[in-house]
């Protein structure tokens, strides 16, 4: 391999890599942040009053509340009592509390969970693909024969080693 592609491929992975150094800094912090998502790290109690349609069962009560493993406690007269709330079967008012992050980090586990419903879905496949060419492309930075290059692929085997293992287990 000649030293103009070895350059090509440096300064490919050099400007993209500063290109997309802030949504990788977003990927970064929002997968940390998912780790802890059904604990309450970093979550704020929110009041929530909303009129939902009257006579909902448990299940569409809980489709609509949108709660899952949602479980009615007990019922006195029209008001249905559950975790962090009440439901008043007549009128649809519903009363709850939720848990909730602060509003930036919200935004960046959106973006990071997006899928194919969300208008913006083709920048999560371009990043994806960025990413894929970050792992392929440092293969290319170095001469095969460089004592780097050599020590890198010890690296890269130790690396793809552990992520067998981690999807093992």
């Amino acid at each position: 391999m000649g030293r103009k592609s070895e350059n090509t491929f440096r300064e490919f992975h050099r400007y993209l890599g500063f290109f997309l150094a802030g949504i990788m800094a977003v990927y970064a912090i929002s997968g940390i942040v998912l780790t802890f998502r059904t604990t309450d790290f970093l979550k704020s109690e929110y009041e929530v009053n909303t009129t939902l349609e009257a006579n909902l069962n448990e299940e569409a009560l809980g489709s609509a509340l949108r709660k899952r493993g949602f479980k009615v406690d007990k019922t006195e007269g029209d008001l249905l009592y559950f975790t962090g709330g009440t439901y008043n079967v007549k009128t649809g008012e519903a009363s709850y509390t939720e848990k909730r992050l602060p509003a930036v980090l919200e935004s960046m586990n959106k973006l990071h969970k997006m899928h194919t419903g969300n208008p913006l879905f083709w920048l999560g496949i371009f990043f994806g693909i960025a990413l894929l060419f970050f792992a392929v492309s440092a293969f290319f930075m170095f001469r095969p024969s460089a004592p780097i290059y050599k020590k890198g692929l010890y690296f890269a085997a130790a690396g793809f080693l552990l992520t067998i293992v981690l999807l093992l287990v």
